[in-house]
């Protein structure tokens, strides 16, 4: 004769296992389709970004082949708060080379700097420019004499707006005391340069474009001009786990329904 507790516990199923009773059934049908749904989202998130990502990209491409604008256009399209990233630039000035800044780069699979000098314009404001990379050894000026290049200059380049605070949790914290930066914080990379009362500090840099300077160091022309472009296998990834739990929560509807039909 059947017990009244084994009639009070979890239904018996025909192959001697439990069934999950309705309760647990349900919290679990609810989470299966909340994770469906937040798994979907994300992947349609993913998709959007990859859109967005693929056009920055492509203006990108199409803004670095343009002609080089001049200077002061670029300074009133920039304080008109169009967006002047990549964009070429014609400017010229007067290295200040005893202002150089270091920022740990590589080239060619080479480690070394990239040297940011600031250029005295004609109205005497500064910009910093990136002339370029130097090796690890030849980051002291006196190994590389002939490349500080006194007097006028002419540099074309490509625009480059930098972060307005410190970009990533990881990233070292900058060295002022021994020119050394990570990121670029130009109201700490101007400081100790010795300037007129109204000077002004340009909101932007320049990368010098391809050549070498006398002597052979810094080389220009090492922009980077593209960017990680992972959505793709993100959105696959979110769909694909979704997909999983499409089928693990259709299996679980037909473990109850399916057999008991």
């Amino acid at each position: 004769m059947e017990s009244d507790t084994t009639r009070a516990g979890t239904d018996a199923r025909p192959d001697g296992g439990d069934r999950m009773s309705g309760t647990r059934f349900a919290v679990a049908l609810f989470a299966c389709l909340l994770g469906i749904v937040i798994l979907a989202g994300l992947g349609t998130w993913q998709v959007e970004r990859l859109h967005w990502k693929e056009d920055l990209l492509a203006r990108i491409e199409q803004r670095v082949e343009a002609e080089p604008t001049d200077l002061a256009t670029l300074r009133q399209r920039a304080e008109a708060g169009e967006d002047i990233a990549y964009t070429p630039v014609r400017l010229s000035g007067r290295f200040l080379n005893e202002g150089e800044r270091y920022f740990l780069s590589t080239f060619e699979g080479q480690a070394g700097w990239n040297v940011f000098t600031p250029l005295l314009l004609d109205d005497g404001d500064l910009i910093f420019v990136n002339r370029g990379f130097v090796p690890y050894d030849l980051r002291d000026p006196e190994k590389r004499e002939a490349g500080l290049i006194e007097g006028e200059v002419e540099i074309t380049g490509i625009a480059r707006v930098p972060p307005t605070k410190k970009p990533g949790y990881f990233i070292p914290d900058n060295d002022p005391s021994k020119d050394t930066f990570f990121w670029q914080d130009l109201s700490a990379m101007a400081a100790g340069l010795t300037l007129a009362s109204d000077a002004r500090v340009l909101p932007f840099t320049v990368d010098a474009g391809p050549g070498r300077a006398p002597g052979g160091w810094p080389v220009g022309g090492t922009t980077v001009v593209t960017m990680p472009n992972n959505h793709l296998q993100y959105a696959i990834t979110w769909y694909g786990i979704g997909l999983v739990l499409v089928v693990m929560t259709g299996m679980m509807v037909w473990r109850r329904y399916g057999r008991r039909a």
